[in-house]
């Protein structure tokens, strides 16, 4: 079958879901047979946003092949069980960027270089760059922000293209929001209609419209919603808010989105799709009785979206070892040797989260140091395993101003350094070390244990190295390096095997945790938490 293209646009105001609708969308398709892919075209100037600060735009997604991206191909990774790539996420930097260099290039042979043809042509050309693979059957692509904004314009005006060139093989589904009044004790559909005559203001008549709401519209109202925006009665559905995201890809196959959506593009749409493990991941979730406790040591707790597949992949742990997760952040840049142990006291398990820069650093150095000496079952992930490094060098060492050069770039001991190559580039990006690398494990260490494999394969996001220089003498004190890149030997992984799980890694394992497939690691070290949760409470 030809490709079909599903673009899905949103209304009234940002943050309603776009993407856990696509994802979940993606999720019924996938459980139907079909090949899917998702991708999530940006109208912000940033070429990616891997230097946006997490305040802004939250976590900082990476893809298998290094590229830096949006957080909601988080979301499409975690529901789909596929990895993306570069070519599902597109900014409109990204799309200037290419169309000004083949400008430079003169391929454009004198012409005016302009925002039509030109600049839709280039995001035509990247809406349909995955469908021209033949590898898929849907290819459903997010247009982030709202309609009505400026950015989001000549997106808009290359969907309306495409949906003209390609028939019947495209459809636009519209995310809007129905408020409910409480003064007034009403729903009120006014701001859906006026999203939807936007919409059709560009030229585009969406074809399914999803109506986010916190309580149950009923018929009358969404006929009168599908007469006004001139869509048929039976594509006009409703999300209501849900328990977990989870159980979205369930509401939306009752309200027969899939359905509606395979039977306008000219498919079979009987049957039902097939979401055993995915019923039996949530059955698992809403039967769990007993607590995991967690600690999430980081400098942005604030912002929860910052540390997004980390908080994510927990919950798939805890789901699957039948606990229910409760994670408790952390400030480090409020934590101190007077308060540490009244702050982690009752804790299963602590995470030492990612970062960069200074600010929080000696508030993580504590809590390390504190869940060493009391055996608390500790992992730190990038940032968080070279402040396990940084700390053991300077409480066990006796290396007292052992530092990351990131830090101090004059500390006498540099256990976590650039490595030599890196040192003349200035480009920020141009020294990260982005993307899925090899890591070769230690038969016998715990890393080893819980994939089950000698070799694995996680991805990267950070500048700096452990400095193999030290590694005998981590070795030889109790700090073992039990992972390490085949190619480069750079340290992945360190362990205190002494203790009950003390691992730190170099690489970003949250990122390949799915709903389907959640991360080893993160798993073996939710069983340890709650072993040591266990033990805690036969003692008292």
């Amino acid at each position: 079958m030809d490709t079909k293209y599903i673009f899905v646009t949103g209304g009234v105001v940002s943050s309603l879901g776009k993407g856990i609708i696509s994802s979940s969308l993606a999720r019924l398709l996938l459980s139907r047979g079909y090949r899917v892919t998702i991708q999530k075209f940006d109208p912000y100037i940033n070429i990616d946003p891997g230097t946006l600060n997490p305040y802004e735009h939250g976590e900082c997604y990476v893809t298998a092949d290094g590229h830096e991206a949006d957080l909601d191909l988080g979301h499409y990774e975690r529901f789909t069980n596929i990895h993306t790539s570069r070519a599902n996420n597109i900014t409109t930097g990204r799309i200037y960027q290419s169309v000004i260099d083949k400008e430079r290039r003169g391929d454009y042979l004198g012409k005016t270089v302009q925002i039509i043809p030109h600049i839709t042509d280039e995001i035509k050309r990247n809406v349909k760059l995955l469908g021209n693979t033949g590898k898929y059957d849907f290819v459903i692509t997010e247009i982030g922000g709202t309609v009505g904004d400026i950015e989001s314009t000549p997106f808009l005006e290359a969907v309306r293209q495409l949906k003209w060139d390609l028939g019947r093989d495209a459809l636009c589904i519209h995310l809007t929001y129905v408020p409910y009044l409480k003064a007034a004790k009403e729903l009120k559909t006014k701001p859906t209609q006026h999203s939807v005559k936007m919409l059709q203001q560009v030229g585009i008549q969406p074809d399914v419209l999803v109506l986010r709401t916190e309580k149950e519209i009923p018929p009358t109202m969404l006929r009168k919603v599908a007469q006004f925006c001139n869509i048929t009665p039976d594509a006009v559905t409703q999300s209501l808010d849900a328990p977990t995201i989870y159980r979205v890809p369930l509401l939306m196959h009752e309200q027969k989105l899939d359905q509606i959506v395979l039977s306008k593009m000219g498919l079979p749409s009987d049957g039902e799709p097939d979401l055993h493990a995915w019923m039996d991941f949530l059955h698992k979730l809403e039967h769990a009785e007993k607590e995991v406790r967690i600690g999430l040591v980081g400098k942005y707790v604030e912002l929860q979206d910052a540390y997004k597949s980390i908080n994510e992949s927990l919950f798939q742990a805890a789901t699957y070892a039948d606990r229910k997760l409760r994670l408790e952040y952390i400030h480090s840049e409020k934590l101190t040797p007077e308060n540490v142990a009244s702050r982690l006291e009752g804790l299963d398990g602590v995470i030492i989260a990612p970062g960069f820069g200074q600010r929080g650093i000696e508030g993580k150095f504590t809590a390390i140091e504190y869940c060493r000496t009391h055996d608390i079952p500790t992992f730190g992930i990038c940032l968080g395993m070279q402040c396990m490094v940084i700390e053991f060098a300077r409480n066990v060492l006796g290396l007292d101003d052992a530092n990351s050069t990131e830090m101090d770039t004059k500390t006498p001991h540099n256990v976590i350094d650039l490595m030599e190559e890196q040192k003349s580039i200035s480009d920020l990006g141009g020294t990260m070390r982005l993307g899925a690398y090899e890591c070769r494990l230690t038969p016998g260490s715990k890393a080893a244990e819980a994939y089950g494999a000698e070799t694995v394969k996680e991805r990267h996001r950070h500048r700096f190295e452990f400095n193999s220089a030290y590694r005998s003498k981590f070795e030889e004190a109790g700090m073992k390096c039990v992972g390490e890149n085949p190619d480069t030997h750079l340290v992945e992984v360190v362990e205190i095997p002494e203790k009950r799980w003390f691992v730190g890694t170099q690489y970003h394992p949250e990122y390949q945790s799915t709903v389907l497939s959640p991360n080893p690691l993160f798993l073996s070290f939710i069983n340890a938490a709650i072993e040591y949760g266990d033990t805690k409470n036969k003692d008292n």
